[in-house]
This record gives structure tokens, C-alpha cells and sequence, in this order.
């Protein structure tokens, strides 16, 4: 039984690699065809779309009354997902950020995060009041986001009316048939769109296979059910963002490199948390206090590394966020 909880752990790692890959490929295609920036693509399409396995874990271990892993599950896929993914994207390659997502996208993951906070303390339980309420201020953001997507498109738009006709670039063609056939297959939004519900689909597919195999490892080696959240489930549902957010490094869509961590987290805490809180009461200790103050801080300075000189978050950024992921989980399995 262990030998193939290990199988499904390399098959569902295999999943998400390909997945992210044409996920990514998908995703910034149709952006540019809808001449929508890939920065609205990764903060709602990717985000939301690598996110399934937060919300899909969280609601089912709700169900089930297991409110340390549903609730861990979350805060630490938000710590995850800045210190150690944008961590890894930032050494990778540079990271700029639009003065429009700090403006709107940065304080709204700043405000989720202390929102989780106060309703958590409020009664150490997140009740299905608070659940409507997250879900309620997501349903504000989601408006104010795509009232700037439609400016947004409409000043793109304009932009390329009164560019003049440039000449043709000559484009480089991948070698290998296959890769060559859908290098020339991506000027169809149907195939493009493929990608991004095929890629969508290996990528939630494989965290789901990764996550229930290091879920039964875990517990075979007992480890607690906080830290299995924290660490085992938090990990293995934010590995979705992970390769997303790193192959979107790789292939300088950093935008929705960005775009993906950030809206990943603001769709965590206010849908994950909010839509799980309704099913069962997610109970919220002194413990569960410091992973929130900890996921507060990461992303205070996630903020604080973006409104530097250049607005990039810089391979020294990523750096000193790696360290600090390594110092809380040396912390985790210290208490």
C-alpha cells in the first residue's frame, strides 16, 4: 500500500508539471487574443483555476470535521505561496509588478489576511456568519477587478489602433514534431482554450494525487493533524501555484506569475476559508493565530519588497523570503 501511495505521489507530480506548462501556454494566449492583460488572467482564470485543490481539501475536510486541516490548509498555502513560490519565481527571474495590482490586488490580500484574523478571534471559531461575510467583501473585490479589466482592455485596445502595422518578426519554431504542430496550432483560441480546461484539469488532477499519497504517508508516520494542514496538505495543494508560477518565470510571463500567488490567496482566504466555515465551524486556536500573523507578515513583505525602487520584487527578495519559509518550518516542527 505504501509502494503505491509513492507511485501516485510521482504520477501526480508528472501531472502538474505538463499541466502547469500548458495551462500557462493557454492562459497568456487567450489573454493576448482577447487583448486582455495577463496580469487580470492570472489574478482570476490561473488563480482561481490552481486553487481548486485549496478549495476542494478545505470543504471536504470541513465535511468530514477534520477543522485543523481545513483551516491550516489555507493559511499555509498563503505562507507557501509567497514566501516559498514567489521565492523560487524571484531567483528565477525578477518579478515586476503593476502599479495597478499594488494599488488594488496588495492591500486586498493585506486585508483578507487581517479580516481571517479578527473573525477568527472574534470567538476562536469561523462560524457560517463569517463565511458570508468573507464571501461577501470577495464579491465587493471581484467587482472593483473587473470594472479595471474592462478600462484596462479598452485602453489596450486603443494601444494597438494607433500603433502603426510593424513587420512581421521572424518567430522560432520549437524543434520536435508535436511541440512544432502546437507551436502552430496556437493561433486558434479553441486550442488555446484546450490548453488552459486540459492544463487546468491535469494540474488539479495531479495535486489531488499528490495530496491524498502524502496525506496517507504523513499520517503512516505520524505526524499531527495541525502540521499534516500546515506543511503535507498546504504544501501539496499550493503545488499547482508553484509550477505555475514558476514555469510563467521561466517563460517571462511574469505577470501572471504574480498574478497567480496574489489572487490564489485572496481566493483562499475569502472563498476557501468562507465557503468551508459554511459547511462545518472552523475552529481557530492560539496556534492557528500565529500561522495567520506569520501569513500576514508574508505578505506585509511580499508588499513592501514590491514598493521598492523599480517596482520588482528582486532575486534578493526571493532570497530573503526563502529563508524566512525555511525559519517557520524549522519553528512548525520545533513546538
Amino acid at each position: 500500500m505504501l509502494a503505491l501511495q509513492i507511485l501516485l505521489l510521482i504520477v501526480g507530480m508528472l501531472l502538474l508539471v505538463k499541466g502547469a506548462d500548458w495551462f500557462v501556454d493557454g492562459s497568456a494566449g487567450v489573454a493576448r487574443k482577447c487583448k486582455i492583460s495577463t496580469l487580470v488572467i492570472g489574478l482570476t482564470v490561473v488563480a482561481f483555476g490552481t486553487s481548486a485543490p485549496e478549495l476542494a481539501v478545505s470543504v471536504t475536510s470541513a465535511i468530514q470535521k477534520s477543522t485543523e486541516i481545513a483551516i491550516g490548509n489555507v493559511v499555509g498555502s498563503n505562507i507557501v505561496n509567497i514566501l516559498l513560490i514567489l521565492g523560487v519565481s524571484a531567483l528565477i527571474r525578477p518579478l515586476p509588478v503593476q502599479k495597478s495590482s499594488l494599488k488594488l490586488d496588495f492591500p486586498a490580500m493585506l486585508l483578507a489576511t487581517a479580516l481571517l484574523i479578527v473573525l477568527g478571534l472574534w470567538q476562536y471559531t469561523l462560524q457560517w456568519w463569517d463565511g458570508l461575510i468573507l464571501l461577501a467583501v470577495f464579491s465587493a473585490y471581484m467587482a472593483v477587478l473587473l470594472t479595471q479589466a474592462k478600462k484596462e482592455q479598452k485602453k489596450l485596445q486603443a494601444c494597438e489602433a494607433a500603433k502603426p502595422q510593424a513587420a512581421e518578426e521572424e518567430v522560432l519554431v520549437p524543434k520536435g514534431r508535436f511541440s512544432a504542430w502546437l507551436f502552430r496550432m496556437k493561433k486558434y483560441v479553441w486550442l488555446l482554450i484546450l490548453l488552459v480546461v486540459v492544463g487546468l484539469g491535469m494540474v488539479v488532477g495531479g495535486s489531488l494525487l499528490f495530496v491524498d499519497a502524502a496525506k496517507y504517508i504523513a499520517s503512516y508516520a505520524g505526524v499531527p493533524e495541525r502540521v499534516i494542514g500546515l506543511t503535507v496538505v498546504a504544501i501539496g495543494t499550493s503545488l499547482p501555484e508553484l509550477v505555475t508560477s514558476v514555469v510563467a518565470a521561466i517563460k517571462n510571463e511574469s505577470d501572471i506569475a504574480v498574478g497567480n500567488v496574489i489572487g490564489s490567496n485572496i481566493f483562499n482566504i475569502f472563498v476557501v476559508a468562507g465557503a468551508s466555515s459554511l459547511f462545518y465551524p472552523l475552529t481557530f486556536t492560539h496556534l492557528n493565530l500565529i500561522d495567520a500573523l506569520v501569513a500576514f507578515g508574508a505578505a506585509a513583505l511580499l508588499y513592501f519588497f514590491s514598493l521598492m525602487k523599480g517596482d520588482k520584487i528582486r532575486r534578493y527578495a526571493g532570497a530573503i523570503m526563502l529563508l524566512c519559509c525555511v525559519g517557520y518550518y524549522v519553528y512548525l516542527f520545533m513546538i
